[in-house]
């Protein structure tokens, strides 16, 4: 990392929230159909992996600790003011705009604020859908998922590094926890008959999504092991095109068992040449758009549009339907450009700089 970046920046990784983002927001405007939002959540989740273990493996191989403490204090502080601030602020706009109408189901709408307040709408959404939830928190699914990842992955990492474990096994431990979730959701398809929804938001069926961007993190990691890696004309010209190949191969397969099973684990290994490639080539001219200054500012709001998107899009949806699809997917844009940037000064800054008092460098 240069000398720039004190925070140890990564190139390329804003632009890459940025498209997972895009992806998302196009998908939930109205063109699923063209658009796979679910693959834009994918790419999140490996790069929540990839993020949070290379800065444990950093911490730990600087002090041979991790401070715990600190690191729930630093998750705490930048997952939970936008989170809950967004929260709040859909249950209002439901009201505003008359989803929350019908009093005699109140019971039900607070039960589903309480999932998403305590992190397990995941598993609420499993077992009696989104229609309760407040407008657009219908994607604090993947944060669920996300939170029961914080939770437990760093016990899981201290407790290898105690075990004297070295990079290439951690990695390959990874990849056999990857292994266990893909077998587990053949097994939930092929002989218990789970539905879409019981793959697709569970933690248990999508925690290799994660996992895959951790075993990147602990061996190749292409910002720390600059002594291991693949050479430049076999990375650029076979892997990133092949990985590339089977991302658009993954999608395009329509049979509900292979999206169900193996396509997870399809896309988690396609993402490797590319977060490989994306990382240690940006000035290359095939990522240069995601290192562009309104890309990364993109990126840097990524997590506040995230959350308030699909509530923008639902409102104007409900009280502007003339709009049409192209006007209300434009305006819900903006629109969530302008209260992300409010979140992002208001909330996610502001506790940045507490958080500074819980870094470990």
């Amino acid at each position: 990392m240069t000398e720039k970046s004190a925070k140890f920046y990564i190139p390329s990784l804003d632009g890459i929230r940025a498209i997972a983002f895009l992806i998302v927001f196009l998908s939930h405007a109205g063109f699923g159909k063209f658009v796979p939002g679910g693959f834009g959540v994918t790419i999140f989740f490996f790069l929540s992996g990839y993020l949070i273990t290379t800065m444990l493996r950093r911490e730990h191989e600087r002090s041979n600790t991790i401070d715990f403490k600190k690191f729930y204090m630093r998750r705490v502080l930048r997952i939970w003011p936008p989170f809950y601030l967004v929260l709040f602020l859909a249950v209002a706009v439901s009201y505003m705009v008359g989803t929350y109408s019908q009093p005699e189901l109140s019971g039900h709408y607070f039960h589903a604020f309480v999932t998403q307040f305590f992190h397990y709408s995941n598993y609420y959404n499993i077992e009696y859908g989104n229609q309760f939830m407040a407008l657009g928190t219908e994607v604090y699914w993947s944060l669920a998922v996300e939170e029961h990842f914080y939770l437990l992955f760093p016990l899981l990492y201290v407790l290898l590094r105690k075990l004297g474990i070295g990079s290439s096994k951690q990695a390959t431990i990874f990849w056999g926890i990857c292994l266990l979730v893909l077998l587990w959701r053949c097994l939930l398809v092929f002989t218990m008959g789970a539905d879409y929804d019981r793959i697709f938001f569970a933690t248990d069926t999508r925690l290799d999504s994660i996992m895959f961007g951790c075993a990147l993190a602990v061996a190749g990691n292409p910002a720390l092991d600059q002594d291991q890696q693949i050479s430049e004309r076999t990375l650029k010209y076979i892997l990133l095109p092949l990985g590339c190949a089977l991302l658009i191969w993954s999608l395009l397969v329509r049979d509900s068992v292979f999206r169900d099973t193996f396509r997870y684990s399809v896309q988690g290994v396609a993402l490797y040449p590319v977060f490989i490639a994306a990382i240690r080539f940006p000035d290359w001219f095939v990522f240069k758009p995601l290192n562009w200054s309104w890309m990364r500012f993109v990126g840097i709001l990524s997590y506040s549009l995230y959350l308030v998107h699909f509530m923008v899009i639902k409102a104007l949806t409900t009280v502007a339907p003339g709009l049409g699809l192209v006007g209300i997917s434009v305006l819900s844009l903006l629109i969530s450009l302008g209260i992300s940037y409010a979140v992002y000064r208001f909330a996610e800054v502001p506790a940045a700089k507490l958080k500074k008092r819980f870094s470990s460098h």
